[in-house]
C-alpha cells in the first residue's frame, strides 16, 4: 500500500512535468484534477485508521472552534451564525484543495479583529445592512488576493511580512483583543470601538491579568473542551436562574439553519467596491501568512512537504466561496490547528468532520446559546489570545538580529499606539529596508589560511588564521547589483590602504596581489562588471593586480560576455583561493 505520508509531498515544476509526460489524455486529465484536489489521490488510500484518527481529531477541535467561533463574530461585529458558516463551509473546501493534514480552517482571532476594525472604519454602524454587505465583499476580494497569489506563484510577497513582524503584530493584537473583551467580560456598557490601547486603557480604570501556566501536553484536551464547558455550564446556570432577566448579558439569538447565498450581496460596483478591495488584500495577505507559516511547522513537525502556492490556491478559493455563502475571511487558526494535531489527526479529512459537526449545531442547537453569557464568550476569547504573545520568542529575536527586532517591535507598537493596517505597513516598511540595507552594504571580509590545512577563512572568525604575504584575500558576501556595486569597489581599495598601512608599520611586505573571493557572489550585473573594470584600472595604477577566485558559472558567462575576462587576464581567474595562492603566494605557503 502507498504510505500516506508521500502522498502530501508536493513535487516541483520539473517533477510535475515528468509526472505527465508520455500519459494519455485521460490519465493527464485524472493527474491535473489531483493535482487541483489532492483528496482524489490520498483518498484513494485511506483507511479505517485514517478515520477514527480524524473523527476524534475532528470532533475534539469542533469543541473548541464552536465557542470559539461565536466569540470571534464579536471581534468581526458580525452576527454569530456567520462565524460558524465559515466553519462549515469553507473547511469542506480546504480539505479537497489543501495539501496541509493539520490545518483546522475557520475564522481566527487576529484577522477577525482587522476585519472588524477596517470595516467599522468604513461604515461606523455595524448593525446596518451595508456593513455586512461590505464584509461579505471583503472577504470576496480576500480570497480573490489569495488565489491570485498561488496561482502567479507570488508566494514569495507573503514573505515580507516576516517571522518578526508576525511575533510583533499578534502579540500586540492579543493585547488589544484583550482590552476589547473587557467590556463583555466586566459588563462596561459604553467601550471604545478603536484598535489601540489607549483607547482600550481609556475605557477602563485599571485592568488585572491573571493567566496561569503551561499545561500539559498529554492533558491537550483539558485545554481544548474547556471553552465548550464552559459555555454549556454557564447557559445552563443562566437559565435555571433566568439570569438573564436579572441583568446579564446574554447571546440571545443565533441564527440556525443552513446558509444563506449572498452573492448578490457583493459589492461589484460603487464606493464600496475599492474599499472592499483594500480590506480584502489586507485581510487576505494576514490570514494568508498564518495559515502558511503554521502549515509549515506541522509539515516540518511530520516530515511532510507543503507547497505554498498550492495551499494559497486553496485558501482563495474558500474564502472566495464563503463570501458566496454568507461567511466572511476564514484561515487556519493555530489553536484549534494545535488541538487538531495533538488530537492525533491523520489527513484533512478531520476538516470534514469538522464541518459536520458545526452542520448539526446550526441545524439544531442554535435556540440553546440563547442563555450563553457574553462574559463567558470574552473569556474565551481572552484565554485563546494570550499564547499569542510569545516573550520568549522577542528574546530570541533580540539575540539574533536587531533589524528583525525592529520589525516586531514596529509591528508591537503600531498595533498599540496606532492601528492593525499601519502596523502591518510599519512592519513591511522595516523589512524592506532592512533587505536594502543587507544589499546595499555587504559586508566584505578578510580571509586567512587556516594553519594546517587549503581552506580560508574570515579572520575575525578564525583569530588563529593568518594571511598571506604580499597578498590581500577579501571575499564579497553579497550579489554585485548597480545598488552596491561601488560600495563594494570602494570598501575593497579601504581594505588595501588599511592592510598596506597595517603591514607597513610591522615592517611587512606591500600588498601585491588582491585576490577576490567570488564564492558568495551569485549574480552580478552590467554595473557591477563596469564597477570592477573601475576597480582593476584604480589598482593597476598602483602596481597591484587583481585575481578572482570561486567564480560561479552565471557571473563567469557574463565576465566572459562583457570581456571582463580579458582585460583582467584568463591567467588571474582560479577556481579556488588556494589556487590563486600557490601561484602568486610566496613558494614557503605553497598548499
Amino acid at each position: 500500500m502507498k504510505p500516506l505520508e508521500t502522498l502530501f509531498s508536493i513535487s516541483d515544476n520539473s517533477s510535475l512535468m515528468r509526472k505527465y509526460k508520455g500519459k494519455s489524455k485521460t490519465r493527464k486529465l485524472c493527474l491535473c484534477l489531483q493535482s487541483i484536489f489532492p483528496i482524489l489521490d490520498w483518498g484513494r488510500y485511506y483507511t479505517i485508521r485514517n478515520l477514527r484518527g480524524d473523527f476524534i481529531a475532528g470532533l475534539t477541535t469542533a469543541s473548541l472552534c464552536i465557542p470559539q467561533d461565536i466569540a470571534y463574530a464579536k471581534l468581526a461585529n458580525l452576527d454569530p451564525h456567520h462565524a460558524l458558516y465559515a466553519s462549515f463551509v469553507t473547511p469542506l473546501v480546504y480539505a479537497a484543495m489543501g495539501s496541509s493534514r493539520d490545518i483546522a480552517i475557520g475564522p481566527a482571532a487576529v484577522v477577525s479583529l482587522l476585519l472588524g476594525a477596517m470595516l467599522s472604519h468604513d461604515i461606523r454602524d455595524y448593525k446596518s445592512h451595508e456593513y455586512l454587505r461590505l464584509a461579505f465583499t471583503a472577504t470576496f476580494f480576500a480570497g480573490v488576493t489569495q488565489l491570485a497569489l498561488g496561482v502567479l506563484r507570488l508566494g514569495f510577497l507573503i514573505d515580507f511580512l516576516s517571522d518578526a513582524a508576525i511575533v510583533g503584530f499578534m502579540s500586540g493584537a492579543a493585547i488589544i483583543i484583550s482590552l476589547q473583551q473587557l467590556k463583555g467580560l466586566l459588563g462596561i456598557p459604553h467601550f471604545t470601538k478603536k484598535t489601540d490601547v489607549i483607547s482600550g486603557i481609556g475605557s477602563v480604570k485599571s485592568v488585572i491579568v491573571h493567566h496561569e501556566g503551561k499545561k500539559h501536553k498529554k492533558l491537550f484536551w483539558v485545554a481544548a473542551i474547556a471553552p465548550m464547558t464552559c459555555v454549556i455550564v454557564s447557559t445552563i446556570c443562566v437559565y435555571i436562574t433566568r439570569a438573564d432577566e436579572k441583568g446579564v448579558s446574554t447571546i440571545k439569538h443565533i441564527k440556525g439553519g443552513l446558509n444563506s447565498v449572498s452573492a448578490n450581496e457583493i459589492f461589484f460596483r460603487g464606493k464600496y467596491v475599492v474599499r472592499g478591495f483594500r480590506i480584502g488584500a489586507v485581510a487576505g495577505i494576514v490570514a494568508l501568512t498564518e495559515a502558511v507559516s503554521i502549515g509549515r511547522t506541522f509539515a516540518a513537525m511530520k516530515h511532510y512537504t507543503l507547497d505554498g502556492n498550492k495551499e494559497m490556491v486553496a485558501m482563495g478559493t474558500m474564502n472566495i466561496v464563503g463570501s458566496l455563502t454568507s461567511c466572511f475571511v476564514a484561515t487556519g487558526s493555530f489553536s484549534r490547528s494545535a488541538v487538531n494535531n495533538m488530537a492525533g489527526c491523520e489527513t484533512a479529512a478531520s476538516n470534514i468532520v469538522l464541518s459536520i459537526v458545526v452542520l448539526l449545531v446550526l441545524t439544531l442547537f442554535t435556540p440553546v446559546f440563547k442563555y450563553t453569557p457574553n462574559a463567558v464568550l470574552s473569556s474565551i476569547i481572552i484565554a485563546a489570545t494570550t499564547n499569542l504573545v510569545n516573550i520568549n520568542a522577542v528574546i530570541m529575536i533580540w539575540k539574533i538580529d536587531k533589524f528583525d527586532f525592529m520589525a516586531c517591535m514596529g509591528a508591537f507598537f503600531g498595533v498599540i499606539f496606532i492601528n492593525l493596517e499601519y502596523a502591518l505597513i510599519i512592519a513591511v516598511s522595516i523589512s524592506f529596508v532592512k533587505i536594502l540595507f543587507r544589499v546595499t552594504w555587504p559586508k566584505v571580509v578578510v580571509l586567512g589560511k587556516i594553519p594546517g590545512t587549503s581552506i580560508y577563512r574570515n579572520i575575525e572568525q578564525y583569530p588563529k588564521a593568518f594571511q598571506i604575504t604580499a597578498m590581500l584575500i577579501l571575499r564579497v558576501d553579497s550579489p554585485i547589483y548597480f545598488t552596491n556595486c561601488n560600495f563594494v569597489k570602494d570598501r575593497i581599495l579601504r581594505w588595501l590602504r588599511y592592510e598596506n598601512e597595517e603591514r607597513a608599520e610591522c615592517e611587512l611586505a606591500e600588498i601585491e596581489y588582491v585576490v577576490v573571493d567570488m564564492s558568495a557572489v551569485s549574480d552580478i550585473d552590467s554595473s557591477g562588471i563596469r564597477s570592477f573594470e573601475r576597480l582593476y584600472h584604480s589598482l593597476e595604477k598602483i602596481h597591484v593586480q587583481l585575481v578572482l577566485a570561486n567564480v560561479g558559472k552565471i557571473v563567469m558567462e557574463k565576465l566572459q560576455e562583457s570581456k571582463l575576462t580579458e582585460l583582467i587576464g584568463r591567467d588571474k581567474i582560479f577556481l579556488s583561493v588556494a589556487g590563486a595562492v600557490i601561484t602568486y603566494g610566496p613558494k614557503r605557503e605553497e598548499l
